[in-house]
């Protein structure tokens, strides 16, 4: 949700303007789909949803998208980080700034990196939360836990 403030800085055009409201949001609802590996609703459809309500939910509908993403964020936030660090280059092949990652220094340095930091272990963590969904729905046995 940090970006929202960005998108009414002056000299942002419309299409700019939604373009980060969007991120913001759908990034958001994508993080927000993880606690359904450890929530409730992760498992039964809640009664309120039209059609499905009740449901179970088929394992594989949430394993395989977790998995994905957990494949996805880790490549994106970890491996490129780690690699780009590595080689001293950013994703392009660019020479690092001096003031890599952030462009700040002293406190807003310390910030960034405060703020920024998690997200190494975000596809990981997602990774852990996936196996533990797919090892309890497996033990609950029976078609419950196939779908």
């Amino acid at each position: 949700m940090w970006r929202i403030p960005a998108a009414f800085d002056h000299g942002i055009t419309f299409g700019e303007r939604m373009y980060v409201v969007l991120l913001s949001v759908v990034s958001e609802l994508l993080a927000f789909t993880a606690i359904g590996l450890v929530a409730r609703w992760g498992e039964v459809v809640p009664r309120w949803v039209p059609y499905l309500g009740g449901r179970r939910v088929p394992t594989p509908a949430a394993v395989v998208p977790a998995a994905l993403g957990a494949a996805a964020v880790t490549f994106v936030f970890t491996a490129l980080t780690v690699v780009s660090e590595v080689r001293g280059t950013t994703i392009r092949g660019d020479a690092l700034p001096s003031d890599f990652p952030g462009l700040a220094g002293g406190w807003e340095g310390v910030w960034f990196h405060l703020c920024y930091t998690p997200l190494l272990l975000w596809g990981p963590l997602l990774a852990v939360l996936t196996v533990g969904y797919y090892q309890r729905r497996r033990r609950a046995g029976g078609p419950a836990a196939e779908g």
